[in-house]
């Protein structure tokens, strides 16, 4: 895989070197030239993006960034959405599994990071930074590259940042914390359209992955402005970061929109040395009594109707698929959501009582039959 990698991004870098002397030489360039350089073939062996990092859970795994594309973090303000890309860098960084469940994926070639916060000053962003070197237990990350560009006008930070990214060595991932800052007007539809053009360009031509952080609306949960629509509509990825209603300490992460397998939620909170940790449960520790679910308070045969109405759409699932059809025939039943915690409670109580099968561990779910309380009868819906 990493032989075709390399042949495409050759292919790539070689096009370009002949494009460039033909542009020194005043040789004209047709269309006809920059169309047979972009055209896809059938044929072709093109090789998937490099992982820049995932998602790993138990039968769950998610690519949250890969080389050659960009995502978009959004949340209201204070939501946390800096304590995310704590995690992200973090996760890079180390280069292996953080918080149980992050992993980075860069290859060797391309492990600087830098990080761009347009919003914060100097001594803020260097708590950042710190919280970075406390998560993965180093001094001073040989890897990684802060800057604070608050006191920069726009055009000057797209251009500080479009250098940093052509004349640094390795790069792999850049974060932007505070996209908006690189424009005049966030309504404005020209500059909008520079900007993802900007990070189309950049992620491709250097394969790099670039996260960008947004704000949300404070009316709604829209990304703001025309930028935050042309971002939506080009990133790979789009995660929000929402503070939980019940419980403001904790904040959610959700995928918005995503070109690979949906990440799982999760939550997260600030512990007592300012670290952001992984909330186990958190489902249990915000539920209200009104809606809160427990698999004792529904009756059998209501469970079972439940599996009936995920095996109408097929008659064999993966575990992730069962959870998310669950997940979804539950709500249409009972106008509700089940979280993830209580449809895992929900399967293993269905596969403990024989309703549901697994040959072998890691194998798919088919459905079984319904026993009565007595366990001698079987009742057929």
């Amino acid at each position: 895989m990493e032989n075709k990698t390399n042949i495409g991004i050759d292919e790539v870098l070689n096009e370009a070197e002949s494009l460039l002397k033909a542009i020194e030489q005043d040789k004209p360039i047709s269309l006809s030239d920059v169309l047979n350089q972009l055209e896809v073939k059938a044929t072709e062996a093109i090789a998937p993006p490099q992982i820049a990092w995932e998602q790993i859970q138990e039968n769950h795994n998610a690519i949250l960034g890969t080389l050659g594309n960009f995502s978009l973090i959004i949340g209201k303000a204070k939501s946390r959405k800096s304590f995310f890309i704590n995690i992200a860098v973090s996760a890079v960084l180390n280069n292996d599994i953080l918080l149980g469940q992050f992993k980075g994926c860069l290859p060797r070639d391309k492990r600087t990071v830098l990080y761009f916060d347009t919003e914060q000053g100097k001594y803020h962003v260097q708590l950042a930074l710190k919280r970075i070197c406390k998560q993965i237990a180093v001094d001073i990350p040989k890897d990684l590259k802060v800057y604070h560009l608050r006191s920069k006008n726009p055009l000057e930070r797209l251009n500080i940042i479009e250098h940093a990214i052509y004349n640094t060595d390795s790069l792999g991932l850049v974060i932007i914390d505070g996209i908006k800052d690189l424009v005049n007007s966030i309504n404005d539809e020209s500059e909008a359209t520079m900007i993802a053009s900007k990070l189309l360009k950049w992620t491709e031509e250097k394969n790099i992955h670039i996260v960008t952080v947004l704000h949300q609306n404070k009316s709604d949960n829209n990304a703001r402005g025309h930028i935050g629509t042309e971002l939506l509509n080009k990133a790979e990825t789009v995660l929000s970061v929402t503070k939980n209603e019940q419980d403001k300490d904790i904040s959610i992460v959700e995928s918005q929109m995503c070109r690979n397998i949906e990440p799982l939620p999760f939550a997260f909170e600030i512990n007592e040395d300012g670290l952001p940790v992984l909330v186990e449960n958190f489902e249990i520790r915000t539920e209200s009594r009104n809606n809160k679910f427990d698999i004792s308070d529904l009756e059998d045969y209501k469970k079972f109707k439940l599996l009936i109405e995920v095996y109408t759409k097929s008659e064999i699932f993966s575990y992730s698929e069962l959870v998310i059809q669950l997940q979804l025939a539950y709500k249409k039943e009972f106008k509700n959501k089940l979280g993830d915690n209580r449809c895992k409670e929900l399967i293993t109580y269905c596969k403990n009582q024989d309703w549901l099968i697994q040959e072998k561990p890691k194998a798919p779910y088919t459905l079984g039959q319904f026993n009565s309380i007595n366990g001698n009868d079987t009742i057929d819906f």
